[in-house]
């Protein structure tokens, strides 16, 4: 075949391109276009592998398209589709895949082939080696053994939501994804993410596991999952089938527009304008020098190389701990005769920052409470609000001012604004402090620590019968007796007790930590 074939054969004409060519019948050779000028054969080849083996190449480089020749109809009909949602991209830019009218590539008498075939060679001699990719016929039994192309992920210290698209954005680093099923269990956010070859799976593990998504949290713990496929009925936020589009939502929200946060319920968690044809690829881009830089197929064309800051776990997304939203929330239902500044501090200084507290001179039900950035406010508006406090269900929600003004001087306030931007209070201050990894939902089993030696049970006890709470349980740590688990009458009790008593000076120099905790006793 010469190379003015191809260029006649599939429209080289670019009025032609705006879609209104009429579609090939399936073909294992695929025609791709807008291909950048300084690609390489390994690159395009690294597109089709992951659907399976490819058999040939030509590159027009004049023209910025070339032909892919995979080793079945099959392998090719799965990339196709894989492509027709969600755009193929090579170098940031965005590449066109569809059937050629050829049936097979025969490229044997060209010239410039040479560096193609070695590309093509280095492959499979890959392909065929330990880590096979199940598409090369020769290599049964060399994938390792056992090994799934589904991963098993849990989410550790979920400080900030993390969705299907960011898990999707994260994944296809290392091939391509076919499914996602995301839920939440033991308290977990976990996830089961299906990529089209095992050992897609096994650099993605290899890789990521013990990652963190952001700066500090949401630790990325992964293992192979027993499943060897994963059957997806739905695409909506929680699951998704990207070879399907014709899946129902069934929960009556559009499939292809997932709201980014629908999980938390926000729509600013993460701005991001989606790209790609159906809003399928989020534009939450990880620069390559906070983290990882692969291949598109690590492994298969050269080592997989992860750069060291990635290696130190920061494949953070730069400003994420700032980023823009609104970071005041309005807190409404609360009981004017019991609440104060102070006691908000401490509820909401839980889940971040409290720079500032307003409750409202008319209407002393309500407050306004700046969180140090718009991800704070969003955890604690998600834990808080629906919890009840002092007898009266509180209500949190993103408030329409952006920050809370001081009142000025010689204005009368009787003390019910109160700048807390420099308290020595903040659990949050320290970049990767430990206590972003222990944020959780409001309980009845408060966690306590730094008690003095000298400290009793009894004491403890006491101090929150005081505090007007019954104690159901208690119990040191075995290994820290600085630390313990007391067990009260009710979660309400317990968020009580934990504004009552958080920072109370024990004597010695110790003033009592309290938080929330996962376990019971």
């Amino acid at each position: 075949m010469n190379n003015s074939t191809p260029s006649t054969a599939n429209g080289n004409d670019n009025k032609k391109f705006k879609g209104d060519r009429p579609p090939c019948s399936p073909s294992r050779v695929l025609h791709l276009r807008k291909i950048p000028c300084d690609v390489t054969e390994a690159e395009i080849i690294s597109l089709g592998l992951p659907f399976g083996k490819v058999t040939n190449l030509l590159m027009l480089k004049g023209k910025s398209q070339a032909f892919l020749e995979m080793a079945s109809e099959e392998a090719a009909v799965t990339m196709v589709n894989y492509y027709t949602p969600v755009t193929a991209q090579l170098r940031s830019q965005p590449v066109y895949i569809q059937y050629s009218n050829h049936r097979e590539l025969k490229t044997d008498n060209l010239p410039n082939q040479a560096r193609t075939q070695a590309a093509l060679q280095a492959v499979s001699a890959v392909q065929s080696g330990s880590l096979a990719l199940s598409g090369a016929p020769s290599n049964e039994g060399t994938v390792l053994p056992g090994q799934s192309p589904v991963l098993r992920i849990i989410i550790e210290n979920l400080f900030y939501p993390v969705t299907l698209e960011v898990l999707h954005q994260i994944f296809s680093k290392f091939g391509t994804v076919l499914k996602i099923i995301t839920f939440t269990k033991n308290n977990q956010f976990q996830a089961l993410l299906q990529y089209a070859d095992p050992v897609n799976a096994h650099y993605a593990k290899m890789a990521l596991d013990g990652q963190n998504i952001y700066n500090a949290c949401c630790t990325l713990r992964i293992d192979f999952s027993k499943l060897t496929s994963l059957n997806v009925k739905y695409n909506n936020d929680k699951s998704r089938d990207f070879t399907r589009l014709d899946l129902p939502t069934g929960d009556g929200q559009p499939s292809l527009e997932p709201p980014m946060a629908a999980a938390f319920g926000a729509p600013g968690i993460i701005s991001s304008p989606y790209a790609g044809a159906a809003g399928f690829a989020p534009a939450i881009g990880f620069p390559q020098a906070a983290g990882l830089s692969v291949p598109p197929v690590p492994g298969a064309l050269g080592p997989l190389t992860i750069t060291s800051s990635a290696v130190t776990g920061r494949m953070a997304i730069p400003g994420a701990s700032g980023i823009p939203g609104n970071s005041v929330l309005l807190v409404t239902n609360l009981n004017p005769d019991l609440i104060t500044p102070h006691g908000l501090f401490i509820l909401f200084g839980v889940y971040g920052d409290v720079h500032r507290v307003k409750i409202m001179f008319n209407k002393k039900e309500n407050a306004l409470v700046q969180m140090a950035d718009a991800n704070q406010a969003q955890l604690a508006m998600n834990h808080l609000s629906g919890q009840r406090l002092y007898g009266k269900v509180l209500r949190a929600t993103l408030s329409k001012h952006q920050a809370v003004q001081l009142p000025r001087e010689g204005q009368e306030d009787q003390g019910l604004t109160k700048d807390f931007s420099n308290s020595p209070l903040h659990r949050f201050k320290k970049p990767g402090s430990k206590n972003f990894q222990n944020i959780f939902p409001p309980s009845a089993t408060l966690h306590l620590s730094n008690i003095p030696p000298s400290v009793t049970v009894d004491d403890l006890k006491n101090l929150f019968i005081e505090a007007g709470c019954s104690v159901k349980a208690f119990k040191f740590f075995q290994k820290d007796r600085k630390m313990a688990l007391i067990q009260l009458g009710s979660v309400e009790e317990a968020i009580q007790a934990l504004i009552e008593l958080h920072n109370h000076d024990l004597g010695e120099n110790h003033h009592l930590r309290v938080s929330f905790s996962k376990s019971t006793i």
